[in-house]
């Protein structure tokens, strides 16, 4: 039965680790036992200098998922690949023991699989920090300046105090609708 399993690799060795494995399973013949494999990713717009920028960044620095039918044999191919430190979820020691495979919400919630759409998760991220002088970029308020009061990872938004006849006035602003002043 094939099930997800995830294997703990070497940070940063994730797409290494991924041609290996894809490699060991053809040249041992097991591709049969062996479906998938997967660096989980996500794409992220960035802003710098400005400028909107998409990123690939791994969901799980140091992980790999593999959908595999899982016996000894494919336990000990896995196991022995370069960079691969072992399972996620299995005892330490002894040759009987078999990985602990992650329940389907698990896996759907890691590769963010959505059954109507297909659509692109996109999460946008800046460097911006409390106190930070900005500048307004686009909209009403287009070129005043400002000071970031309140910062939003999640929706990608900043509350900026701008100062509009001679009042601080609070401001929410998207990440992309501002730019770093000096």
């Amino acid at each position: 039965m094939f099930r997800w399993y995830v294997v703990n690799t070497y940070s940063g060795h994730e797409k290494k680790v991924l041609t290996n494995l894809e490699h060991r399973r053809h040249s041992l013949n097991q591709a049969h036992a062996i479906r998938r494999i997967v660096v989980p990713t996500e794409m992220q717009v960035e802003t710098k200098d400005g400028q909107k920028v998409q990123v690939e960044k791994r969901v799980l620095p140091g992980y790999v998922l593999v959908e595999m039918d899982a016996n000894a044999e494919t336990v000990t191919l896995v196991r022995g690949t370069p960079g691969v430190t072992g399972f996620v979820g299995m005892a330490a020691g002894g040759a009987g023991h078999m990985p602990v495979p992650l329940a389907k919400h698990e896996v759907d919630a890691i590769l963010h699989t959505v059954a109507t759409s297909g659509e692109v998760k996109v999460k946008a991220k800046a460097e911006f920090s409390l106190g930070e002088a900005v500048k307004i970029i686009s909209g009403p308020l287009s070129d005043f300046d400002g000071e970031i009061i309140e910062i939003n990872q999640e929706a990608g938004k900043l509350k900026v105090h701008v100062s509009i006849f001679e009042r601080q006035v609070p401001v929410e602003l998207k990440f992309d609708e501002v730019k770093k002043l000096g």
